[in-house]
């Protein structure tokens, strides 16, 4: 899954926290007087990042700049209320998520603006460091099997894991959007780039590129072989990597593409830069809305 790569000096983080911190004092002391006691408003989802379907209960999530969100009737729900910036994001288990990015403007308990990889056994109520921690800004993370494949955007380089993320081989330097693999051919790596599609055979450690592959945003292998993409003006594509491309169909239009997940080859989930979210049950040919921002939400 991917996003649109946005990166943050280390100062903007910061000022961002105090502006933030400061915020939630105002809309939490209701006795120094009659403006004090009014709410501020929330923000929404902000940019999307990343989404996931959480296989204990169907439930979709969406990772986001202000916090990660399970979505139900078309309603986006902040999990307890974290507005930690959630970057790479990937579901690999039952309530079970990895994540990467920022952390809570507003947590003192916060160490490092970079919170390397973290993950949550419980759907995203609580996180836990594995590693990396005020080194990694992971914005793309994939699990292929025993293989873990990050990209992280402090160092450029695809990042590899083969003991569940507490460890990490540095490798290949790429300018990677999106990173794909399947656990049937886990060192073949896809790396989507926004002008084009590059391939690795030997787990991350080279990349060339795809030369008849199109300007792809993102990429996903949900079968070996197998891959579904998304160009910046949303067109869903099916491929093989060398060789012709079809398209499928188009996300309904909106803002431009940013985020594809492939549950299936038939059950997909998208979003674009106007933090929508779209499911396909037929592999990419329709789709339906399931968040769609409200009017006038703050987009960062």
């Amino acid at each position: 899954m991917t996003r649109i790569p946005r990166r943050r000096p280390r100062a903007l983080i910061l000022l961002a926290a105090a502006g933030l911190s400061l915020a939630a004092c105002s809309a939490t002391d209701t006795t120094a007087g009659a403006d004090q006691g009014r709410a501020v408003p929330d923000p929404g989802t902000g940019h999307l990042h990343g989404l996931g379907i959480d296989p204990a209960d169907g439930a979709v999530y969406a990772a986001s700049h202000h916090g990660v969100f399970r979505l139900d009737g078309g309603k986006a729900t902040r999990v307890v209320g974290r507005y930690q910036d959630t970057m790479g994001f990937t579901v690999t288990g039952p309530s079970t998520f990895l994540a990467s990015g920022h952390p809570d403007p507003a947590d003192p308990e916060a160490r490092s603006p970079h919170l390397g990889l973290i993950r949550s056994a419980d759907a995203g109520r609580t996180w836990q460091t594995l590693s990396a921690e005020g080194e990694a800004d992971f914005h793309s993370l994939v699990q292929a099997g025993d293989v873990l494949y990050g990209f992280d955007s402090q160092s450029g380089r695809v990042w590899a894991s083969t003991d569940a993320g507490r460890s990490w081989d540095r490798r290949a330097k790429a300018e990677a959007i999106d990173l794909a693999a399947h656990p049937a051919s886990a060192t073949t790596v896809w790396a989507a780039t926004g002008t084009g599609l590059e391939r690795s055979t030997d787990g991350g450690r080279t990349f060339r590129p795809v030369s008849s592959a199109p300007r792809l945003v993102a990429v996903e292998e949900p079968e070996p072989g197998s891959l579904v993409a998304l160009t910046a003006d949303g067109r869903v594509l099916t491929g093989r990597g060398e060789g012709p491309w079809t398209q499928l169909g188009r996300l309904p239009e909106g803002g431009e593409a940013t985020v594809l997940t492939a549950v299936s080859m038939q059950r997909l989930l998208a979003a674009d830069s106007t933090d929508a979210v779209y499911e396909s049950a037929d592999g990419g040919r329709t789709w339906m809305f399931r968040h769609r921002p409200a009017t006038g939400q703050e987009h960062p």
